[in-house]
């Protein structure tokens, strides 16, 4: 069964990727560089690309800057120490996810793919609309009735297999599956060298995730560098 994977190179994606290759699919995978703070994020989704294996990787430049309206698109100052905050923060990017499915419907439409798959998780995260499951039965319902493949096949279907699981449960999957999670990347606001800033939303539920699975984690912070440096 051929699928498009939604690739990032952060630890959801590149766990999503891990459990589709188990699943005997063919992995398609997407990348798009929509014009986030930095292109450490697209690095990290072609190391996960190579290490795990893809019998193809498109990466689509998408400049989202255009609208802005985010932290991560825009001159917006990145939250930190603030994961669990209520409401929906500053770096959530205008219809991110609509956007980006949209793609992935159009390249699973021309590639004949039967499923897309997608990191989105409605436990561990920080507050998004666009990554809990009543989004995904809506954008579902927009495959079956408004492109060829739905009426025709009911396909694409959308498989979001981390949907109902912690952070922690994520790493255990994927450690299991043997993702190499050095080579992720996951924060909002890396510094110059791309190491993580350790205190955006991304980073604390990243670095809480791997505390609560017991699993060491690889990830090199900013923050500590510098403590280490002044030690």
């Amino acid at each position: 069964m051929r699928a498009v994977i939604l690739l990032s190179g952060g630890l959801d994606s590149a766990t999503v990727l891990a459990i589709a290759k188990q699943q005997q699919r063919e992995c398609l995978a997407l990348s798009i560089v929509y014009g986030q703070r930095h292109r450490v994020e697209l690095d990290a989704a072609k190391r996960v690309a190579d290490a795990v294996g893809v019998a193809e990787h498109v990466v689509l430049p998408l400049d989202l800057r255009v609208f802005g309206a985010s932290a991560l698109t825009a001159d917006i100052e990145v939250p930190k120490d603030s994961a669990g905050a209520p409401g929906i923060p500053v770096t959530y990017v205008p219809a991110r996810n609509t956007i980006f499915l949209a793609l992935a419907l159009g390249f699973a439409e021309a590639r004949e793919a039967e499923e897309i798959w997608i990191g989105v998780n409605a436990l561990d995260y920080s507050g998004y609309p666009d990554c809990r499951p009543d989004f995904i039965d809506a954008f579902q319902d927009v495959i079956w009735k408004g492109t060829r493949s739905g009426v025709e096949h009911h396909t694409p279907r959308l498989v979001a297999p981390l949907l109902h699981m912690t952070k922690a449960q994520i790493i255990e999957r994927g450690t299991d599956l043997g993702v190499d999670y050095a080579i992720t990347h996951s924060c909002y606001d890396p510094d110059a060298q791309g190491h993580a800033c350790g205190h955006c939303d991304s980073c604390i539920l990243r670095r809480r995730g791997f505390e609560e699975a017991r699993v060491l984690d690889p990830t090199i912070y900013a923050s500590a560098l510098t403590m280490k440096d002044e030690g």
